[in-house]
Formats: structure tokens, sequence, C-alpha cells
């Protein structure tokens, strides 16, 4: 294969060629000035240096002129997409610069430029072409739809070109990407002649002996099937004659690669398929008459050949959602065949073949909403200028504008979210992946973990057998995917920092005679500041805090509360001689009965538990002498009676102070709602002698918990009270604190 671009003489005849017919081609919307202005730079451009030929020895002039031919004659494209198209070789081959391109051809023409060697930028990149993301990422590049549509003419040209090469393994891999790549995207724009091109040439490439067994069929079959058609129409046309319309009939074969999907699709061989054709009416009507006259056609034919009413398609009185109309019926012809029938006008049939209106949603790909709904819009503004390209010029793409695309070094494609870090991406690809990411390279260069990724970025993972995930990750991740990640590494990681350092803790107490009392060394946690017992192991493990200081601190906490115990233990001895004192004293509030059937006594309720009347309780004589009232299931009465038994007394409620209330605390639990928490403060609120004082609420991941708390007679208007609560819809949990 050459490598140079210098011209032969065959070449330089067909280049002549090719300028003449762009020549004719552009006269009606291209000045002059214009034409010899691009000429004159192009020239100048390509003496100054000649570019390669492609792989498959092809002159890069030739090639971007025949794609502009055919993007002006085959989809009305106007000057600054040609001028584009020509110019993008000497841009791409560095020959200019797009700066000089947009000087001397203005922004509109260097726009479009630009998107095409974005998206020759993208391929350098090895990507995996057969990838929904890379179809994805090809149109969020294409700022200018224009660009979209140069690149889909510019493969049907190449596929056109290469049907004779030598170079077979590039002639299959232009093929696979027109079919997984540019078949679509042409169909997706309703440019359904050019999508079936590309199509049959992609079955010819990859599959030709496939593709030329159905062709031989097809040319077997071709008299047979002429005779029939001209048999089938023959009646049609003296009818439509006979009423005085006017009209051409076509007869359309279906394509080869379309009547091989039906092949494999119903599972039988080329016999079995028995739609291989259908006829076109066109009719040529005035627009006020059209719908009238395909009607008439239709009732013409029906008369003449039973319709089958389940293939009927009315697109005439509800037209697609592209705008296309027609009217198709299948009907059974001579011999018992099954032929389908296409009644139409030449208006609407110019737009179809120009490919805005060609079976959009009648066969299309489904989903993507969003784009199905953008790229629709489109064809209805194609369609508002009868297919001319002028209202397209500032049509830009803002699809996908949230999302990115990043590459592999392997040309494998990920989406990911607007804002993904490279820590995300590392989670993307493999949770083991994530766990030991210390950076990347981001297109060659190292950049941190935090390092934002933007679409078309070639990302390699950087590793490190001894990292591990961090708390501080989750303030620079966005997907849900590494967070989750995270967090559950992190929580593993602190359940076994947790049990190694209890274990140290203990070993250590062992080997120096220090028995652990629960209660103090959670008081011992509390006093250092510390608010679950996992924080105070997490804090040794962080290096906060020395194991042997700990240890320490805590033998002078045990000390001081001996010396405690001894001062209470005297108060309690004091305490009762002044409870037989005040026996005698009688006082008609009291609610509770302490120890030997003694009223009168100052006592508080305990804060630890909040006892309201009708709880089953006792007492507790405090260091300062006074008494605790405790509910018997308080988180802290297993450990006061265990370590105190000479200071506890039996307590019963006796009697109920009329209007007396108690401050109680409930924790709620339920779905994140706005008008959740209105409805439980009405439920508090329509409750006799309840009176809510004060509501705290947190949410997190469409949870929320909350502390409520209430003013309440007793335990059973308690109970009444969580019952009602717990019927509000989105309450998962109510309990007391």
């Amino acid at each position: 294969m050459e490598t140079t671009a210098l011209l032969t003489q065959k070449e330089k005849e067909l280049l002549l060629h090719l300028f003449k017919r762009l020549y004719r081609s552009t006269e009606t919307y291209c000045t002059p000035t214009e034409r010899k202005k691009l000429i004159s730079f192009l020239k100048q451009t390509y003496r100054q240096s000649a570019p390669e030929r492609n792989r498959f020895g092809m002159h890069p002039l030739i090639t971007t002129l025949h794609t502009s031919l055919l993007v002006s004659e085959e989809m009305n494209m106007k000057f600054p997409a040609i001028a584009a198209i020509l110019l993008h070789e000497v841009v791409h081959y560095g020959l200019v610069t797009q700066a000089l391109v947009e000087d001397k051809f203005g922004k509109e023409i260097a726009t479009i430029i630009s998107g095409l060697v974005r998206i020759n930028d993208l391929y350098r990149k090895n990507p995996t072409i057969e990838s929904e993301n890379f179809r994805h990422l090809l149109l969020s590049f294409a700022e200018d739809m224009r660009v979209i549509l140069i690149m889909i003419a510019d493969r049907v040209h190449l596929m056109r070109s290469i049907k004779n090469t030598s170079n077979l393994s590039a002639q299959q891999e232009v093929a696979t990407e027109a079919a997984y790549l540019y078949a679509p995207l042409a169909h997706k724009l309703g440019l359904y002649k050019l999508k079936s091109e590309l199509e049959d040439l992609s079955l010819k490439y990859l599959e030709p002996e496939v593709y030329y067994h159905i062709k031989e069929k097809l040319n077997a079959t071709k008299k047979t099937r002429d005779k029939y058609i001209e048999t089938f129409i023959d009646p049609i046309r003296k009818k439509l004659e006979a009423v005085g319309l006017h009209f051409h009939i076509k007869g359309r074969t279906k394509s080869i690669h379309s009547i091989y999907q039906k092949m494999k699709k119903q599972k039988c061989p080329f016999e079995g398929v028995y739609d291989l054709f259908a006829i076109r009416i066109i009719l040529d009507s005035e627009e006020k008459k059209e719908k009238q006259e395909c009607w008439q056609a239709y009732s013409l034919i029906t008369d003449m050949y039973l319709p089958n009413p389940k293939r009927l398609r009315d697109w005439l009185s509800v037209p697609k959602s592209n705008g296309y109309e027609s009217l198709h019926i299948t009907v059974m012809g001579p011999e018992g065949k099954w032929v389908e029938v296409q009644i139409r006008t030449e208006r609407m049939d110019e737009i179809a073949e120009k490919g805005l209106a060609a079976h959009w949603r009648y066969k299309g790909i489904k989903g993507e909403n969003e784009l199905d709904s953008w790229l629709n819009s489109i064809r209805e503004t194609l369609e508002s200028t009868d297919s001319n390209m002028d209202a397209m010029n500032q049509f830009k793409l803002e699809l996908y504008k949230d999302e990115v695309f990043v590459f592999t070094p392997n040309g494998d494609l990920f989406r990911l979210p607007q804002g993904a870090t490279v820590l995300d991406f590392a989670y993307s690809i493999h949770t083991n992946l994530g766990y030991k990411c210390i950076g990347a390279k981001v297109n060659g260069k190292n950049v941190q973990l935090k390092h934002v990724l933007s679409s078309g970025d070639q990302v390699e993972i950087m590793t490190s057998n001894n990292q591990t995930p961090k708390r501080d990750w989750l303030n620079f991740t966005t997907t849900s995917r590494a967070r989750n990640k995270i967090r559950q590494a992190l929580k593993e990681i602190a359940t076994k920092q947790t049990a190694f350092i209890k274990e140290e803790i203990e070993r250590k107490c062992k080997n120096r005679k220090i028995e652990i009392e629960e209660a103090l060394f959670m008081k011992l946690i509390r006093k250092l500041g510390f608010k679950t017992v996992t924080d105070f192991y997490m804090g040794i493990a962080d290096g906060e805090m020395d194991v042997n200081t700990f240890i320490d601190k805590y033998l002078e906490l045990q000390k001081k509360d001996t010396e405690l115990q001894e001062i209470s233990l005297r108060s309690a001895e004091n305490f009762n001689i002044l409870q037989q004192e005040s026996v005698q004293r009688t006082y008609k509030d009291d609610v509770l009965v302490i120890d030997q059937d003694i009223k009168g006594l100052d006592f508080n309720l305990s804060k630890c538990c909040a006892p309201i009347y009708g709880d089953d309780v006792f007492g507790f004589v405090t260091i300062s002498g006074g008494i605790k009232i405790h509910r018997t299931d308080c988180p802290n009465a297993k450990e006061l009676k265990l370590r105190f038994p000479y200071r506890i007394l039996k307590a019963r409620w006796a009697g109920k102070r009329e209007g007396k209330q108690y401050p109680i605390a409930l924790r709620v639990v339920g779905h994140d709602d706005i008008g959740i928490i209105t409805n439980i403060t009405s439920v508090i609120n329509k409750e006799p002698n309840t009176l809510l004082r004060n509501i705290n609420i947190n949410s997190h991941d469409g949870l929320f918990s909350g502390t409520l708390v209430v003013m309440v007679d007793d335990t059973s208007k308690l109970e009444m009270l969580i019952k009602r609560i717990k019927t509000v819809k989105g309450i998962k949990q109510v309990s007391r604190y």
C-alpha cells in the first residue's frame, strides 16, 4: 500500500470529475466566491505536504470529495457541512490548525471540524465498537448534529469503496463497526436507505456465503417475481386509471439483510419467507385531497383482493411520531399469496425516501427514551423545513450531559455519572481494584484518587497491596457502588481491629491481675470522649490512645469509685435513721410507697430510664442520701443490684396525684417523607392529656429516625399513644427509651 498521497493520473481524472459533480450539486446554495476560496485553500495546503493514504490505499482528498457528494446529493446538507468535510482531513493530518480554519472560514465550520477531530481521536484509543456505551459517547462528543450525519455518510462511502480490497482484516473491522454502530445510528435518524445499504454491505463482507446465497436466490426468482407483480398490479392500474387518479406504482424487494433476519427469526430457508416484496402506489394528489384519494385507492384495491384486517396500518388518520404518513395493507393476491401494498402520495414518499420517516419506531431499536425523544425532535425540525438542513446550523447536542464515558487501556468503555473520580472508576471495574487503588494514569499523566474524570479519558488504575480503604474516601466518591463497597470494607476493618484491641486489653489486664468491671469500663470510655465501645477500640487502633495509658486511667477511676462507695455506705446508714424518723409524716400528694410501706420520703425519678406511673420500679439510695427511682428493666438495674444490693429499696405506686404528668422519650423510625412528621404530631395532639415537648429528627438513605419527648399520665396512656403512632403510614418502629 502506498503511504504518500501523490495522485496517479487515473486519480487526477477522478478528482476532476468529482469536483465537477460537487460544483453542480452545490451551485444553488454555494456562491462562486465561497467555492473559489475553499478550492484555493485546499490546493495551497495539499501542495505544501502530502498526507498519508488510509489503510486501504485511498487518497484523503478523493475520499472527502465522495463523502461531500453523498451528504450533498442524498442528505441535502449545505456549504458549512461540505466545507467541514473537505477541510477536516488537512486539520486531522496537522497540515493546518483549527484556529487557522476558523479565522479563514468562520466558527460554524470550525465547530463541525472540531467534532470530527474529537471523534477520530476516540478511535485511536481502540474502543470496543460493539459497546452500546461507545455509541452514546460518540453522540455526546458531537456538539453539532451534522457531525453524526457526516460520520454516517463517510462510513457509507467507505463501505462502498472497499469491496475489492486485499486488506480483508481491515474490511471486516470496518464492516463490524458499520453493523454495530453506524447502521443503528442511521436507523435512529430515519436514514432507512443508507441503513439498509450499510447492513447489506456488512453482511456481504462478514458473511459472504450467506449474502451471495440469498442474492442468487433473489436473482433466480426475479423473473417469476416480476411476472407475479405485473399480474397483481395490472387490474389495480386499470381500476385507478378508470376513476381518474394520477399515480405510479413501484415494486420494492426487501433488503438481503432483512430477508436473512427473517430466515433466522422464523428458522426457515429462503423459500419460507413469503413477503419478499411490497407494492407501493404513489398518488400525485393535491395536499388537501391526499387522504381522500388514498382511501379511495384503498377501497378499489380491497374490492379486488381480500384484505387481512390484522395487517392494516393506518398512518394517514394518525401519522407516526416523526410525521410519517402512509397506508399499509396486506391482501390475498393470485395463487393465494399475501402481498403488502403501501399507499401514499408524492409528498409522503419524498419525505420517506429522504429518510426522515423511514419506519421510525416501526422496526426500531427500543429503549433510550431521552435519545429517542431528542432524535425525534431533529426529524420534526427537518420535516418542518422541507428537509432543508439550514435549520440545523445551530442545533447543538446536549444529550448525556450528566454522564461521562471513560476508556480502559484495552479500549473497554465505562459509563459513569458526571463528577466521577478515579476511585469511582476503579470500583466500577472491580471491587478489589478499588480497595488497592492508589492513583491512576489519565491520558498518560499521573493523577490522584480524587481526580475528576472527563468523557473520552483513557484511565490506567495503579494499585498497591499495602493500600486499604480510608474513611475520607467517602468524601470524593460519587457512585453508590463505590460508597457502599467502601463502607462495607471500613466496617470489616473496624470489626477486625475491635477484636484485636479488645483481646490486647484483656491480655494486659490479666497480666497485671486487673479485673475489668463493665460499668466502670463504660464510664471511663465516655469520660475520655468516646461515644461507643467501637469508637474507643478504633481510637486505640488509630493511635489516639495507648492501651497501657488506658489501663492506668482505669485503675485511677477504680480507686476513686471505691472511696465513694465507702462514703455512700455511711450515707445510707444515716438515711435509714432519718427514714424511721419520718415515718409519721404523711403527704396527700404521695404517689409512691417505698420500702416498708413508708410514705413521704423525698425521691427523684431517674433520668436514665424515666419511670412513670404504672411502671415496675425500685428505689436506689444515692451517695448524697437521696432516693432515685428506677424502672426494674432499667439498663443500669442489673449492675446496681449486683454491686450495691444494700442500697436497693422496694417501691410501688400507691396513688396518683390529679394532673401529674411525666416526660417520656420515644424513638421513632420510618420512611423519609415530607408529611410524616405532620401526621405524627397530629396523632399526639389528638390524644387527651398528652403534650409534645420536643422533637428531633435525622434522615439518611430514605429513612428517618427521631426522638419525641411527650408528657403523659401513666403507662396505659403511653401504650395507647405508641399504638396510635404505629398506625401512621410509613412508620416502621416506635419504642420507649
